[in-house]
């Protein structure tokens, strides 16, 4: 059993929705910072967004900002990942990260990794 655990991907129409949950122990949620990233096919690991360990604090790269929206659920030590309006350029597999990072956009700073998602946005 990973120590990241993702669920919520699929298949969707574009303009669509999908939201991802990331489920992580107790130890791991309450003293990471959370991001979550994604890889289509053929292309490097690409930063999606963070929040931080103290929920204080959420980073998000410039192209998804407008449509994807981080949360934690601390009830259920899961931080969740929102994503509307999807897009067919948005499919990817879709992975969870925790560590304590200084730059939330680099993936090499994260400690520990989810097995990945697929998020498949058809036109």
């Amino acid at each position: 059993q990973g120590q990241l655990v993702e669920s919520g991907g699929g298949l969707v129409q574009a303009g669509g929705s999908l939201r991802l949950s990331c489920a992580a122990s107790g130890r791991i949620f309450n003293n990471y910072d959370m991001g979550w990233f994604r890889q289509a096919p053929g292309k490097e690991r690409e930063f999606v967004g963070s929040v931080s360990a103290s929920d204080t604090r959420t980073e998000y790269a410039e192209s998804m900002k407008a449509r994807f929206t981080i949360s934690r659920d601390n009830a259920k030590n899961t931080v969740l990942l929102q994503m509307n309006s999807l897009k067919p350029e948005d499919t990817a597999v879709y992975y969870c990260a925790a560590g304590r990072v200084w730059n939330y956009a680099r993936a090499d700073e994260y400690d520990l990794w989810g097995q990945g998602t697929q998020v498949t946005v058809s036109s």
